[in-house]
């Protein structure tokens, strides 16, 4: 099934808190502004009042209540939209806080309420009519927005960066967050609102540092010179603190004097008062593992941090400059990290193991994800430039005539069609290709797209299954789960049940007469159903490793041809995982085995799961290497089965059996060898096809899932490696002989 509304970037989540709680904690202004662990959502709201409940890539949050009444530039709906307010003409003239003071009471009293007004909507946020739709942005995108000024004015207004700030103002207001990494499309604006996110914060903070971190020392420093001074100068008074030593600084901004909030009740008080120091910097370091080490850090903004290259390791960096926001548990400071990716190599797997450690979905028990950040994909066709029209809202189809854009110049193409025609154009350069796909991409595995060139297989079939997969329903096709024997009694009958937390995905099970299907020879059990299918697995044998690492255990199993109930050639059985004790695999691949019926090939260089099966008498079950009579195996491999993984032979046949499906069973077949030109192939799991693209003959200890992947393969077509028995040639020489004449002659 595909996915449908695959272009919404949240949802609106009904009814997701009880309507009468609901309805009297806003009576009484209660909600508080951070995470309710009571209802397990974030609320972004500071008035005391929530409305909409939203979810974006998991994150569950609550919206502050609309208001009765909200900003709109006109009555017409089609002429309501963004519009910044340009800063009177009496206060442009303004430059500090002294000068404020200086003013005679009647210009204060002019003006007050617009300042307050201001301070409001930085702290508050800000409603206005778009369209005919009532819409919130934060306090930090109303600065953005308004107040920032970028290289081409002041920026316009996008869905794509509203939903953006509603998720990082979750990550602020989130006891248990660290912040977030954003995987994000090219010329996004992060770079931007980053700058502009290190000015709100750091001119509002007291004795606080702000950090920039960049993929280079000299890019870091750029965006501070190029774009967070230039943010900060052009801030209206009544935001800007003074500032220590030179206008321009290349180094550190330092706010000495805060620009005190101006209210009506202060407002002729402010001369009068002491002004106490901000203490507060804002400062860039060169990329290093070890930068800002030992530092508090009130933010840090991390550009292009899936760029980091060798000796620089992003992982690294993140692990020391954690520390640095957290005092003991307490989370003090947040980290905003937003990048394109790189290629694997060059700083892209990094990136990407961040930015999966940073899944909302899996946390720990203390409630954070692995890597303590929140991770937002948003896709290219939301973000496109010259692809969004003047409501902020993105074109993804060609529409049917053009539409004004918010640039003011019209849309005759869908964002869409547009990346469809570029990749069409670069199907024949795959490098290129990944390229595009990596600065625009519309899924995640196109954000992390890996050069061709370093692939043993096809990546462009490989690609193109995952990009299928990607549109597809997952749940739909794949189950995750557990086996177990039935009532807990071994070597009985194993059943199968589904289970969120299982480290199983299936995406066939066999009908009920073929489950359990197991032929006891002699008090040998051996597989009833070998004709369907078989098991390769990469096994381990020690439980636990020091420092809490080791490989994975990897289970896959692969249909053959067949004319039963069943698919034919594939792939149907996933498991990458590591349990407590390598016991617990041992049982859970026997299970797996009895439940399907099927035989198993196993690497023998680390036995104990080949002995495991012997002594549960299931030897049957356990393949011997098919490249070998039994007559040639040795005393062990005659014991326990197995296939060794020294052999240089083995593992070329290995390889060449991934190669071989990959080109009959995976993407589209555009030669029509195999199948149908648009017919794609159905191999669903996707981790598996990323561990492929990923594959390093040279050095295979790493590929768990392909090692595994490959056996089943190889055990399937087992008779391709059948060694040809050598036939012996006997020259048999006859005697010749002369008959003419009376008598032969033997001829010399």
């Amino acid at each position: 099934m595909q996915k449908e509304d695959q272009n919404k970037l949240y949802r609106v989540l009904k009814d997701y808190i009880p309507s009468r709680v609901l309805s009297n904690k806003n009576r009484a202004s209660s909600w508080v502004y951070g995470y309710n662990e009571k209802y397990d959502f974030i609320n972004i709201s500071k008035t005391g009042k929530v409305g909409e409940v939203i979810n974006i890539s998991g994150l569950i949050i609550g919206l502050p209540l609309k208001p009765k009444e909200c900003f709109s530039r006109s009555i017409k709906k089609d002429q309501q939209y963004w519009e910044r307010e340009e800063l009177p003409k009496s206060l442009s003239k303004i430059h500090s806080i002294f000068q404020w003071n200086d003013m005679h009471k009647e210009f204060k009293n002019t003006w007050v309420d617009y300042i307050e007004g201001e301070f409001d909507k930085r702290e508050y946020g800000y409603w206005f009519m778009n369209n005919g739709a009532p819409t919130y942005i934060t306090g930090s995108h109303y600065m953005y927005l308004q107040w920032t000024n970028i290289d081409v004015g002041y920026p316009d207004y996008r869905e794509a960066n509203r939903v953006f700030f509603l998720f990082w103002e979750a990550c602020k207001a989130d006891k248990r967050c660290f912040g977030m990494t954003y995987l994000k499309i090219r010329r996004s604006g992060f770079s931007y609102m980053g700058s502009s996110e290190c000015v709100n914060v750091g001119t509002l903070a007291k004795d606080s540092r702000v950090g920039i971190l960049s993929k280079t020392g000299s890019d870091a420093k750029k965006m501070f010179t190029d774009k967070v001074v230039p943010i900060s100068t052009r801030l209206p008074f009544f935001f800007k603190p003074i500032q220590d030593g030179m206008d321009k600084p290349k180094t550190e901004l330092a706010f000495r004097v805060p620009a005190s909030k101006i209210t009506k009740k202060n407002m002729y008080d402010l001369a009068n008062e002491e002004l106490y120091g901000l203490d507060t910097t804002i400062d860039w370091k060169n990329t290093d593992d070890n930068s800002y080490d030992g530092e508090k850090l009130l933010l840090l903004v991390h550009d292009e941090s899936g760029k980091w290259i060798k000796p620089n390791n992003i992982l690294n960096n993140w692990r020391v400059t954690k520390t640095c926001l957290r005092l003991g548990s307490k989370i003090i400071g947040k980290c905003l990290m937003g990048s394109t990716s790189n290629a694997l190599s060059k700083g892209g797997g990094n990136f990407k193991k961040l930015f999966e450690d940073s899944n909302v979905l899996k946390r720990n028990q203390n409630g954070q994800t692995k890597s303590g950040l929140y991770s937002l994909f948003i896709p290219m066709e939301w973000n496109m430039e010259g692809f969004i029209d003047r409501y902020g809202q993105p074109v993804f189809d060609t529409p049917p005539k053009s539409i004004e854009g918010v640039d003011g110049e019209m849309i005759y193409n869908g964002a869409i069609d547009y990346w469809k025609a570029e990749v069409e154009s670069l199907k024949n350069d795959a490098d290129a290709l990944n390229e595009f796909y990596r600065q625009f991409p519309r899924t995640e595995s196109h954000a992390f797209r890996d050069e061709s060139k370093s692939s043993l297989f096809n990546l462009t079939k490989i690609y193109q299954q995952i990009d299928y997969n990607d549109s597809l329903i997952k749940e739909q096709h794949v189950t995750r789960g557990s086996f177990s024997w039935k009532n807990g009694i071994k070597d009985s009958e194993v059943v199968w049940r589904p289970d969120s937390r299982g480290r199983f995905l299936i995406s066939w099970t066999p009908v009920k007469s073929l489950q359990n299907n197991v032929i006891d020879k002699r008090g040998v059990k051996f597989p009833g159903n070998e004709h369907l299918g078989s098991f390769g697995c990469d096994s381990y044998d020690i439980s636990g490793t020091v420092g809490g690492g080791g490989s994975n255990g990897a289970l896959h199993g692969v249909t053959k041809f067949n004319m039963e109930d069943a698919p034919s050639n594939e792939f149907f059985l996933e498991y990458v995982a590591r349990p407590q004790t390598a016991e617990i695999f041992f049982e859970e691949v026997l299970m797996a085995c009895v439940f399907y019926g099927m035989p198993i090939l196993i690497e023998n260089n680390k036995p104990r799961l080949l002995y495991h099966l012997k002594n549960r008498g299931y030897r049957g079950f356990s393949m011997n290497r098919p490249d070998k009579h039994y007559t040639k195996l040795s005393k062990t491999e005659k014991e326990i089965g197995g296939i060794p993984n020294s052999s240089e032979d083995i593992k070329q046949a290995h390889a060449a059996a991934i190669e071989s499906y990959i080109e009959k069973h995976v993407g589209l077949d555009l030669t029509e060898t195999y199948r149908e030109a648009d017919l794609m192939g159905s191999m669903i799991f996707t981790r598996t096809l990323e561990d492929w693209a990923k594959f390093d003959v040279g050095n295979r200890t790493k590929f768990d899932a392909t090692i595994s992947s490959g056996l089943a393969i190889m055990a399937n077509q087992r008779h391709l490696y059948i060694p040809v028995k050598k036939q012996s040639k006997i020259s048999v020489n006859f005697a010749r002989y002369n008959n003419k004449g009376r008598i032969s002659e033997l001829y010399k």
